[in-house]
Parts: structure tokens; sequence; C-alpha cells
């Protein structure tokens, strides 16, 4: 019987802040995809899949935070390793969001590089976790 917390704090904190920062992230690329409408001729072929691509990875967000935050707090390895695997589909979404739509703008380039590090620090935490739980 292990009396003792083996569920991870600072990963928890991690999961907090990048939701937090996810909101953020979503309403300013949405805001931003508007404004480049607004301004750019944004082919409208393009805008479509640009919208879709932002809710499927807010959706994907959703799920990875909450498997993540329940597996971490259950002390459980499954929901944890199932959020990192999420975690790639939201890496490579942020990555087309960074370098392959329509425009790019500066504010798309740090927006996308301070997510894609909180992922960075999110992923690391998460294998700490795992294999405590698995020790």
């Amino acid at each position: 019987n292990n009396s003792y917390q083996l569920s991870s704090v600072p990963l928890q904190i991690v999961f907090y802040v990048n939701g937090i920062y996810y909101i953020f992230y979503f309403l300013a690329t949405l805001a931003m995809i508007v404004y480049k409408c607004q301004v750019f001729s944004y082919p409208h072929e393009f805008l479509a899949p640009d919208l879709a691509l932002l809710f499927v990875m807010a959706i994907l967000e959703l799920l990875r935070l909450y498997l993540g935050s329940m597996g971490n707090l259950t002390e459980e390895e499954a929901p944890l390793a199932l959020s990192l695997v999420i975690m790639v589909g939201s890496v490579i979404l942020s990555v087309y969001f960074l370098v392959w739509q329509t425009y790019v703008l500066k504010a798309d380039v740090i927006i996308n590089a301070v997510l894609l590090f909180t992922y960075g620090i999110e992923s690391v935490l998460q294998v700490i976790a795992i294999a405590t739980f698995f020790g």
C-alpha cells in the first residue's frame, strides 16, 4: 500500500498553465485568421482548412490536457501515455500554424514557439511521471 503521493505537482502546474495558454493561443490564432482575411487576399479555399485545423487542434488539446491531468492525479500510466501520443498531433498542428499556414505573421511565430516550448517541458515531465508510476 503506497501511502505517499507519486503524482507530479510540477506536471499538474504545467498542464494548468498550458490550458490557460492554449485558450489565449486559440483566440489569438482565430483573431489573426480573421485579420488576415480582412488585410490580405486570403484564398478562400485555404480559409476553411485553416479554421478546421484550429478547431481539431482545440479538441486534441482538451482531450490531451484532460487525459494527462487525470493520469497524473490518479497516478496511472495509460492516460498519461495517451496524452503524450495525442501531443504528437498537437505538435504537428502547431508546426503547421508556424510554417505551413497560408500567411505566417511574426505573432504566429511567437505564439507557436511558446506553445512548442511548453509542449517540450510538459513531455519531459510526463515521461518522468510515467517512469515514477512504473517504478
